[in-house]
C-alpha cells in the first residue's frame, strides 16, 4: 500500500511540474502578444487614402447604404499588398487567400473582398475608375461594413493602390 501511496504522489509532483509554467514565461508571452496586437491594431492614413475613404463612403450615402468604417487590421493588409504590387511591379491580387485567412483570424471577418489599381494620379480618379468597372464597383456597395486602404508610390512616382472591403 506505501509503494502505490508513494508511486501516486510521485506521479503527481511529476505531473505538476510539467504541465505549470511560471509567471515570468506567462507574462513574456502576453508581452509577445501585446507587441504583435498593438503592431497590427494601428495605421496612420495619408491624405490621399483619407480622401478615398471618404470618396467610397460619399458614394455609398448616394445610394442609401451605411458608411463603412476604417479597420487598420485591413489597412496594415493592404500596405503589405501594396509594397508586394510596387516591389513586382505590377499590380495583382496575388496572395488574396492568406490576406482573407488573415483578417478572419485577427479582424474577425466573415467576408473580404480588394480593389486594386496603378497609375492614377488623385483619389477622384481611382475611385470613378472603380465604380465604372463592374467588378470593383460591386466591391465598393457590397454589403460590406469595414474597409481598408493602402496607396504607395514607386521609384518612378506612379501610384499603387490596395483597397480591402470587409464584413465583420
Amino acid at each position: 500500500m506505501l509503494k502505490g501511496s508513494t508511486r501516486l504522489l510521485m506521479l503527481i509532483l511529476c505531473t505538476i511540474s510539467i504541465v505549470s509554467c511560471s509567471k515570468e514565461s506567462i507574462d513574456e508571452e502576453v508581452k509577445v502578444y501585446d507587441q504583435v496586437a498593438e503592431t497590427k491594431s494601428s495605421y496612420t492614413y495619408t491624405e490621399i487614402e483619407l480622401e478615398i475613404l471618404d470618396r467610397v463612403n460619399i458614394y455609398r450615402d448616394e445610394l442609401s447604404l451605411p458608411q463603412l468604417k476604417t479597420i487598420a487590421a485591413a489597412s496594415v493588409q493592404a500596405e503589405d499588398h501594396t509594397n508586394y504590387m510596387i516591389a513586382k511591379g505590377e499590380i495583382s491580387h496575388d496572395n488574396f487567400p492568406a490576406r482573407y485567412s488573415e483578417l478572419v483570424q485577427e479582424a474577425g471577418a466573415i467576408e473580404v473582398s480588394e480593389n486594386v489599381a496603378y497609375g492614377y494620379s488623385t483619389a477622384d480618379a481611382v475611385v470613378k475608375a472603380w465604380i465604372k468597372s463592374e467588378g470593383h464597383r460591386k466591391n465598393i456597395v457590397g454589403n460590406h461594413t469595414h474597409f481598408g486602404i493602402s496607396v504607395k508610390e514607386d521609384s518612378e512616382g506612379k501610384l499603387y493602390f490596395t483597397n480591402i472591403f470587409l464584413t465583420k
